[in-house]
Formats: structure tokens, C-alpha cells, sequence
């Protein structure tokens, strides 16, 4: 039974059609009249003027597009229909659109659907009570929540729009998109039914198993579950935050890049990986990081800066009770931390020992102190300094003044620390010492000249307490006012301030060493990995 058409509904929707005006290219066609092809009956005008009733099995046509229903009302004047009761729109044999009620203008070819929609292209079916058809435009829209579903996707929104023609969808306001692997929440979607990409506009939240991605702009696969994202989004990864200016994700691959003003956060272990490009593998939890890359931590509250060309990091014996990771720091390594900087060609930290190594001419600095020889190793305790270890032409500088230094060589050097001052150091082979005993008032009593096999000197405050020499020892003490100009320095003394990073932002400045102060090498460098560039996805 035919039933007074809702005609305020029908109007109130040309607020939403203009909307689409500024998204959606104009299109024009000539100008044609609805034809009726058939109906069981005819039952006159309507009270309206100008409007006939058919009922039955109605049939009928508008450029292509064939209608069907149980009853209308027709006008022919104006060219519109109103069509109630097993509604069905069909357009050639890829689109079918059904409902209970609709309006349709043949003038400027809108069809206004309400109640129990469903359009359907092709492998793709869109649901609501409330759908515009725009036919000139090639496009539907709703506006009181909708859902679109294909072959791997369910989306669902407040506002939403599709071309049958481009296969692209829109979607506004409490966006989601779910599937088997994933689900994503957005403020603004765009998503192509053929190729499954969303593109999103908005805040949005992607959620699977393996992690959870945060971002405003950007492109997901779904089918290949790819992601390229811009605008500083991130990736959360058990413990670890990886964020860019843009970023590239593959979930299926478990490898995420990130270009540009990158940081790699373990919120676990509290350190911090920085730079311009990052690759991590998430299932094997490894890491690499170039150009300007500095892995910080900051587990102690004073974090400690370390950045080089290259950064590695690698994690060994996962889902075991014995995990750990190492990172390799290579090329113009430099080291800052308010009680610790340093210098060299490679770095390697292992946390199973908490054990920091430097090679390759490495340099270490602890307030007036210096270290240095072919290959140096900290370990650490709670990320401060526990003990020195310093191997073949060990050398320990500590400055008096500008002129005056105390000096200790040796085969190996091994110095202890206590709240981040060396408070004892061992030496042991062909052990030279050239040393400024002192006053109470810190002034200089004069130098002592030793040498012996093993060494043990005790510090306290910075100054030296006791010295202990064995087996034997030979030395001379020089008064302050009698030091012979040759015996001021060791030979192989060396003070290399120059070298030193002065502040987190001075371990970018790399210095190169004076020829005159390199060491002559009794062991091979490590030798370096080589980057392929195959690694680097983008």
C-alpha cells in the first residue's frame, strides 16, 4: 500500500549533496525522461497534481538504469518517481542497490534510498538506512552510519561515501576497519576496494597481535599488510617505540624503517636509538642506524650519549632465560656522559657482562684522568663505571695543571671506580710512573721517576693516597724546583683534550687524531661489516 512519500527527509539530504560538490568532479549529460516499462496496474492520479499510482510489479528505466518495485508514484512533469516496498536499482550487471523507500530525480539523477539499504558491486556490498546516489557523479554517500564490506575488510563509519566506477570509499567519524590480522580506528579514511589501501587523513590507531601503530597521515595495505606513514607516527613493538618523519612497516616481514629525525625508544631498558634512518626487525629484535645515529642511555638518570657513522644493534638466545644484546658502534666513535667521554674507531656493548669495549686508538676521560692504549673496556654497574680495563700500551694521564701531569704506562692498566672516580689502579709489565706527590694544600712537592714490574696506586678525592711497587722498583724524586726539563713527560705521553667531546651535542664534531699521536698497532683492527644497500628498503 502506498503511503505518504517522506518528502522533508528527502529534502533535508541537499545539505549532504552540496558537501560532495568540493570532493567529487562535476559532471554533465543530456537531459532524458523516466520511462515506465511495466506495472501490474495503473490506478490514476494521486491527490498530487500531475502524479500517477502504479502497482505491481513496477518496472521502470532512466538512462541505464532500471528500477523496480511494488508501487510508485510517478510524475511525469517533473521527471521523479517515489518508490516503495522491495525497492531495487540495478545498472548493467556489476550494480544493485535495494531498499524499501526512494526518491529518485530524474532532472539531476540523485537517488534518495531510506531503510534496509544494501548496495551491491561487484564483490563489494555497502549497508545503511540512509544512502544518496548521485548517478551523474557516480557515487553514493550516507550519513547515519553505514558499513561497507569486500573480500577481506569490514569498514564502519558515521559518514561514508563509495564510487562503484573508482572503487574508492570515504569515511568520516568513528572509522573503523577490521579483519582477521588487524583493526583500525580513524578519524578520516580513504580506502580502495580494489587494491585494499587505506589512506588515512586522521588520528588513527592500528591494532594486530605484533604491535600498535599511531598516525594522522599515511597508507596501509591490507591485503599485503604494508604500511607507509608520514607525519611523525609510531610503532609499538613490546617495550619499543619506533618514530619517524615518515615510516615504512611490513607486519607479515616483521621489518619497520623509519626515515628522518628517527628515534628507536626500549621503554624497558630505558635507552634510546637516534638518527635519520632506522631498520628494525622486530622477530629477531635486531637494529641497524645511520647518519647521525646516537644510541643513548638513560637508564641512571645522567644518560650516556654514544654515536657513530654506523650503529648495530643485535639480540642473541631470544625467548630464553639467557637473552641478551650487543651494539656495534663503528667509524668516528665519540662517547659523552657528564663523568665519562671518549673516543675511537669501534665500540662494542654487551649486556651480558654490561661490558663496553673501545678499538682501534680509543681515548677515555674521567674528569682529570685519561686512558688510552690499543683496546679499552668498561665495565659497568647500574650504567656507571665500575672498572677499567686497558690492554698493550696502556697509558693513565691525570692533570695537575697545564704543565705538570701524572703518568703511568704499562702493558695493562686496570683502574676502579667508585661513584664515578677512580679510586685504585693496577698496572702490571714494564711499568713506568712519572709522579706529582703533594701538600695538603695541593701544592707540588716534586716528581718521582720509577719503574717496575707491578704498580698499585690509591686515590682518594682525586689525589693520590698510596703507591705500592713490587717485587722491586728503581726511582728518583726530583724536588719540585729540580725537575729536569726531559723528565716531565714519559715517552709515550700524550694529553689529547683536543680530542675530547665537550657536551651531547659535540659527539657530531668528529677530530682526527695527529699522525704524531696515533699508536702503532701489535694487533689487527677488527674488521668492519659491510652495508649492503639491498638492506636499506627506501
Amino acid at each position: 500500500m502506498i503511503q505518504n512519500p517522506s518528502l522533508a527527509q528527502a529534502d533535508s539530504l541537499s545539505v549532504d549533496a552540496s558537501q560532495l560538490k568540493d570532493t567529487t568532479k562535476q559532471v554533465s549529460r543530456p537531459k532524458s525522461k523516466i520511462e515506465l516499462i511495466y506495472a501490474d496496474r495503473g490506478l490514476g492520479e494521486h491527490k498530487l497534481p500531475n502524479v500517477n499510482i502504479f502497482v505491481g510489479n513496477v518496472h521502470f528505466v532512466h538512462n541505464g538504469m532500471n528500477l523496480f518495485c511494488d508501487s510508485i508514484l510517478f510524475n511525469r512533469i517533473s521527471n521523479t518517481i517515489e518508490a516503495f516496498d522491495n525497492v531495487r536499482m540495478e545498472q548493467g550487471d556489476t550494480l544493485f542497490i535495494y531498499g524499501d523507500y526512494l526518491h529518485y530525480d530524474g532532472e539531476i539523477e540523485l537517488a534518495r534510498l531510506r531503510d534496509n539499504i544494501r548496495m551491491e558491486n561487484i564483490s563489494t556490498t555497502l549497508t545503511t538506512d540512509s544512502l544518496n546516489f548521485d548517478r551523474i557523479q557516480d557515487l553514493g554517500y550516507y550519513f547515519n552510519g553505514g558499513t561497507l564490506k569486500d573480500t577481506i575488510n569490514l569498514l564502519v563509519s558515521d559518514w561514508g561515501e563509495y564510487s562503484p566506477s573508482t572503487k574508492v570509499a570515504k569515511f568520516k567519524k568513528e572509522v573503523h576497519l577490521t579483519n582477521d590480522q588487524m583493526e583500525l580506528f580513524s578519524d578520516t579514511l580513504i580506502y580502495n576496494t580494489d587494491n585494499t589501501i587505506a589512506t588515512i587523513l586522521g588520528p588513527s590507531e592500528i591494532l594486530s597481535a605484533a604491535n600498535k601503530i599511531l598516525s594522522t597521515k599515511g597508507f596501509y595495505n591490507t591485503s599485503k599488510e604494508q604500511a607507509e606513514l608520514l607525519n611523525r607516527s609510531q610503532i609499538y613493538t613490546e617495550g619499543k617505540i619506533l618514530t619517524g618523519d615518515s615510516l615504512y612497516y611490513d607486519r607479515l616481514l616483521g621489518i619497520g624503517e623509519a626515515f628522518q629525525n628517527i628515534e628507536m625508544t626500549d621503554t624497558i631498558n630505558k635507552n634510546l636509538l637516534t638518527g635519520n634512518y632506522c631498520y628494525y626487525d622486530e622477530r629477531l629484535q635486531n637494529a641497524f642506524a645511520t647518519d647521525r645515529a646516537v644510541a643513548i642511555d638513560y637508564s641512571q638518570g645522567d644518560s650516556l650519549y654514544i654515536h657513530g657513522d654506523t650503529l648495530r644493534l643485535n639480540t642473541y638466545d631470544l625467548n630464553t632465560d639467557s637473552v641478551f644484546r650487543e651494539v656495534r658502534v663503528y667509524d668516528k666513535v665519540r662517547i659523552f656522559r657528564d663523568d665519562l667521554q671518549g673516543v675511537c674507531d669501534t665500540l662494542i656493548y654487551n649486556s651480558k657482562d654490561s661490558c663496553i669495549t673501545l678499538l682501534n686508538d680509543p681515548v677515555v676521560w674521567n674528569g682529570t684522568q685519561q686512558l688510552l692504549g690499543e683496546k679499552i673496556s668498561l665495565f659497568m654497574n647500574d650504567s656507571t663505571i665500575d672498572r677499567a680495563h686497558i690492554e698493550k700500551q696502556a697509558l693513565a694521564v691525570e692533570q695537575k695543571d697545564s704543565l705538570h701531569y701524572n703518568q703511568i704506562s704499562g702493558n695493562e692498566i686496570e683502574a676502579f671506580f667508585q661513584k664515578g672516580q677512580i679510586h685504585q689502579i693496577d698496572v702490571s709489565g714494564n711499568v713506568i710512573v712519572g709522579f706529582y706527590p703533594e701538600e695538603k694544600d695541593l701544592t707540588l712537592l716534586g716528581l718521582i721517576r720509577a719503574e717496575t714490574s707491578f704498580m698499585t696506586l690509591y686515590i682518594a678525592n682525586m689525589q693520590m693516597q698510596k703507591m705500592k711497587m713490587f717485587p722491586q722498583s728503581n726511582g728518583v724524586l726530583y724536588p719540585f724546583t729540580q725537575i729536569p726539563a726531559d723528565q716531565l713527560y714519559l715517552d709515550n705521553f700524550v694529553w689529547l683534550e683536543y680530542l675530547r667531546p665537550k657536551s651531547k651535542e659535540d659527539i657530531f664534531n668528529w677530530v682526527d687524531k695527529k699522525a704524531e699521536h696515533k699508536l702503532k698497532k701489535s694487533t689487527p683492527e677488527l674488521e668492519k661489516p659491510k652495508i649492503d644497500p639491498r638492506s636499506i628498503k627506501r
